[in-house]
Parts: structure tokens; sequence; C-alpha cells
């Protein structure tokens, strides 16, 4: 009982090696992958090669499928190119197989105890990430070598050798159970070399142990299909196709077993080769076979999923939040990062529209807009939801100031969005229902403002996606043009109404709200500016803080006095900190810094700006 638990302590340590591997590497080179593939696409034979080198580093073909399938459903990839791919993972797999099958057990030691090093002195880096990578391979080595000990004791049982008798009885039973071990293991590659270091030790016999590397094959297909069982029609075509794939390779290389054993087997010697190196074979045998199938196999991967007929713009659905990303965070982030941008579109769809409404009194096309702002929170509830799935353990300190500058991005288009609507609301109430036009001057101060604010949405986006300084400085210079524009337009609107034009005193309510509320969003798109420029120093002091350095001075100047024997100022002349009244309470940054202008001027008749 003893020596069978530690064989399945040794096949656990077996699968969870293989699990940290695949782990680490992603992490550390997961966005350099996605780039790999999604450039070698060009023809089927550098697809192949792609996948190939891939897997050859993840260790996993079911990782490269998940992958190469989250490309497909986005469009970013052809379905027949994606099956290359997958042709070229496969032998990846099995040639990480064959390195792992020679006689590396010395290194296990040294990989672990600089893998630990690595990893308890530099959690938060690649290099502690690495380092994970490296436990993980010293795992695998150490526990190849635990399972060769403990088969070579248990192959001495009696029981043992009856039951290994019946499994050589039937193939299809071998096939099945490689394949079971394949989906329970969640790693074809974990499977074959435990088959191959069985029976290297005598543990199995060697047609059992080809049978069942048979089986493991089969078994990463339909992982692969388990796996994306939930996601949509496109990204399921991908493994679906590398399942036809397997059953292939699985009708061609079945029966050929018996040739192996009679013509290869005889020219290697060491059993494990004998193993992995048919492992080897079957995969390259399927890739000859099938590399020419990749569009015919498509098209029937196409007839047996149709695409979705959606009739929902993809617009209102995230289009980047990939689930098969999380586990590698840095890919995870910049997912979220182009979600938000689509949200960020969406937004500047209600903004260029608002314009519209205005000059056109569009009730429909207002409603239209305002839907949209319910995809809008939708879109923030998905990204948020997505973000708090991110490890933020395994994030280093710029990918955690991505982190928050993401969310506070998304809070910000959530919170434009409201406002749009708002205002969408306040213009159907109040001017298209009673039938009102602005008059033509003040028209065209809304045009103007309303040009500069969808330029500088823009120029927010480009700062949120590149954090150029140069832009960042830009942006916070609109922000005063626009704030200085407020002032001018607001003037010129109650010189209007001092001159009784009819119309801007029909709108005067609506035309003052319209103006103080287009510079509310034009600040909280500047907001994106200062996580930019907070490092670099260059943001001008705020008032609040000139009013400090002004208090201290001031007190400096009573102690002076007091110290001299001269009579100290008037409380009057003194700051409320100065004269004993309560300081002045900072209040937090928010998009409206502290430079906003004071309420623009009342209008007679109107309720003046919010």
């Amino acid at each position: 009982m003893q020596h069978l638990l530690n064989l399945l302590a040794a096949i656990a340590l077996l699968v969870w090696g293989t699990h940290l591997v695949r782990a680490g590497i992603l992490q550390v080179f997961g966005a350099n992958l996605r780039q790999i593939i999604s450039h070698g696409v060009r023809t089927r034979l550098t697809a192949m090669l792609s996948g190939l080198g891939v897997t050859a580093l993840v260790q996993s073909s079911t990782a490269t499928a998940l992958i190469v399938s989250s490309f497909v459903g986005k469009g970013l990839m052809g379905l027949s190119a994606a099956l290359a791919v997958m042709l070229g993972a496969d032998i990846g797999t099995s040639v990480m197989a064959v390195v792992f099958s020679l006689d590396l057990s010395w290194l296990s030691p040294l990989l672990i105890f600089l893998g630990v090093v690595l990893f308890i002195s530099r959690q938060d880096s690649n290099a502690g990430r690495f380092g994970r990578t490296m436990i993980g391979l010293g795992l695998m080595l150490l526990s190849l070598r635990l399972i060769t000990e403990t088969t070579t004791t248990l192959t001495q049982s009696e029981v043992i050798r009856s039951l290994l008798e019946a499994l050589s009885s039937d193939l299809m039973l071998e096939i099945t159970l490689g394949a079971a071990l394949a989906v329970l293991s969640y790693s074809s590659l974990a499977t074959v070399l435990l088959t191959a270091t069985l029976a290297g030790s005598g543990g199995i016999p060697l047609e059992v142990a080809l049978g069942l590397v048979v089986g493991a094959n089969l078994g990463s297909g339909i992982l692969a299909v388990l796996t994306t069982l939930k996601s949509s029609i496109a990204t399921r075509q991908v493994p679906l196709g590398n399942l036809v794939f397997k059953l292939i390779g699985v009708c061609l290389m079945a029966p050929l077993i018996g040739v192996w054993l009679q013509y290869a087997v005889p020219h290697i010697d060491d059993r494990i080769a004998q193993v992995v190196l048919f492992h080897l074979a079957f995969n390259l045998a399927t890739v000859l076979v099938c590399i020419g199938l990749c569009g015919s196999v498509a098209r029937l991967v196409q007839r047996l999923l149709p695409d979705e007929e959606s009739t929902e713009s993809p617009l209102l659905r995230p289009l980047h939040l990939d689930a098969s990303a999380l586990a590698t965070p840095s890919l995870a982030i910049s997912a979220a990062a182009r979600e938000a941008l689509h949200q960020a579109d969406v937004v500047e769809t209600m903004l260029r529209g608002l314009l519209a409404v205005i000059q056109n009194n569009d009730q429909r096309l207002a409603h239209e807009l305002q839907e949209l702002d319910d995809t809008v929170d939708s879109l923030h509830s998905a990204i948020k939801y997505y973000m708090t799935r991110i490890s933020r353990a395994e994030l280093d300190a710029d990918e955690s100031k991505r982190w928050t500058d993401i969310m506070d991005f998304t809070i910000n288009m959530e919170q434009i969005a409201d406002v749009i609507e708002r205002v969408l609301q306040d213009v159907e109430d109040k001017k298209i229902r009673r039938g009102l036009q602005f008059s033509e001057a003040g028209m065209q101060e809304i045009r103007a403002m309303h040009t500069m604010l969808v330029a500088n949405m823009q120029l927010a986006m480009s700062v949120f996606l590149n954090g150029n300084v140069r832009d960042a400085r830009r942006l916070l210079e609109e922000k005063a043009r626009f704030r200085d524009l407020e002032r001018q337009y607001a003037a010129s609107h109650l010189q209007r109404l001092s001159n009784q034009t009819p119309r801007s005193m029909e709108t005067s309510s609506l035309h003052i709200d319209l103006i103080s509320d287009l510079r509310r969003v034009n600040s909280m798109l500047c907001a994106v500016a200062y996580p930019v420029l907070e490092p670099t120093g260059v943001l001008a002091p705020t008032r609040l803080r000139k009013k400090k350095v002004a208090e201290r001075k001031a007190a400096s100047a009573a102690e002076t006095r007091a110290g001299s024997g001269l009579p100290a100022a008037p409380d009057a002349a003194l700051p409320p900190a100065a004269s004993g009244d309560a300081p002045p309470t900072a209040a937090p940054r928010t998009s409206e810094s502290a430079d906003a202008p004071p309420p623009a001027p009342k209008a007679e008749g109107g309720n003046g700006a919010r």
C-alpha cells in the first residue's frame, strides 16, 4: 500500500511540476508568445513552426490551443491557419517528451535550489517567476526518478502483474485509459512521460505503453474541446478541428503499433526512448498527412459548428476580456486595457451623436444614445469583474500602476456617459419637446466646444494607450483653454440676454447647463493626464498648495514679529489658519482639479450652472 501511495504522489508531483512550468512560462513570456503566434501565420509552414516553438516552451498543446482559439474567436486569425498552428503544437509536445526522457536526474536538485532562491528573493519580478519555472522543471525530473524507483518495487507484486496482463489484452482499452489519464492530469506530456517511465522500469509491457501513448494523444484533443465548451462558437472550432486531426492520427498509427514493435524497436536499446520516439512518430505522421487537409477540415468544422448569426452589434459586448489570459497577469492587463478603449469608443459614439441631437432636435437618436449608457455600464462592470480576477500578487510595480490606471479610466468613462445621458434628457425635455432652438451665436459656441471636446477625447484615449508625456501636457493645456472658453461663452450668453435676444432668453437655462456639463466632461477626460505626469514632477502646484505655502509664510512672519518684540499683525490680515480658525480641509483630487472655475453667472429666468 505504501508503494502505491508513493507512486500516486510521484505522479501528482509530475502533474504539478508540469503546471508550474506552463504557468511560469506564460507569465514571463506570455505577451511574446502571442506575438510569435500572431505573426507566424502567413503560411501553413510558418504557422506550424510557430506552434512548435511556443508549445516547446509552454509544454502544453492545450495552453497553445486556448491562445489560438482566442485569436480565432476575435477574428484575428483564420481557422485554417490556427489548425496548422495546432499541428506544430503537437510536435512541440512530443519533442519535449524526448528531452525529458533523457537521464537528467542530476539536474533536478540544482534546478530546485536555484528556483527556490530566485522565487523567494524576487517573487514579484520576472526573475522570481522564472525561478518558479525552474522549480517546476526540477520537480518534473525528480518525479520521473521517483516513478522509476516505485514501479520497480511494485512490479514484484503478483497482483500488479495480473492487472498488467489484463491490460495487454485490448488495444481499445489501452487507448481509452490513455485518453482518460491525459484528461484527468490536464497534460498529455505528463501522461506520455509517466507511460514511458513505467515501461522503462518494467512496470507495463511495451505494447501496452504504445497503446497508452496513442490514447494520450487523443486525450489532449478531447481536453481542449472540454476546456472551451462554454466559449463562443468561433473559439470552439479550433479544438474541434484539432480533435479531428487526433482521430486521423489514431486511425493511422494504432494499426502500426505492431510495425513499430517489429522494425523500430530492435534498433532502439532504451525502452523509454522506444515509447517517446513512437510518440514523436505519431505526431510527425499526423502532420505529414493532415498539413494539406487544414482547409478541408476547417470547412468541415464550420459545417459542424456554424458561426452564430448574431444581430447584436459587436460594439455592445465585451470583445477583449479573454478568460484564458487570466493565468498570465501581464496578458490579462493588456486585454483589460483594450476593453477599456472599447468602452471609450462607445462613449465617443455618444459624445459625437450629442451634437446631432442638439442641432436637429432628433428625439429618436437621443433615445438610441441614452441606451448606449447601459452598454457603457455593462462594459464597466465586465472590466471591473475581470480586473478583480487578476492576481495582484503576481503583478510587478509597473503592472500594478497600470491596473490602477485602467480602473480609474473606466470609472471616468462611465461617469462621462452618465453626464452625456443626463444632457440628452435635458435637451429632450427643455428643447425638443418644446420645439425651441438655440440662437445662431449660441449654436456656434456649442459647436466649437463640442469640436474641441471630441478632439480632447481622442487625445485622452491616446494618452491612456501610449502614456506619452508630451500628449499628457497638451491635454492639461487643453483643459485650461476649455475652462477659459466656458467663461467666455457664459459672458457672451449674458450679453445676449441683456440685449433681449428671444432665442437666448428661451433657452438660457439649458445653454448655461450645457456648456457647464461639457466643461465637466472635459475635466474628466483631462484626468487621464495626471497618472502620466505625476511621476515626472511637471504638474503645476494647485491653488490649495499655494494657499498652504502662504499660510506657512504668514505663521513664520508672526513668530518673527513676536520674537523681535514687534506688534503682531491683526488677525484680519492673516489667513484663517493663522488667526485661529480651522484650516481648510484638502479634498481628494478628482477629475475636477483644484483650479476649477467658479460657477457661471446665473442668468435671468434660468436656474444657472450646475
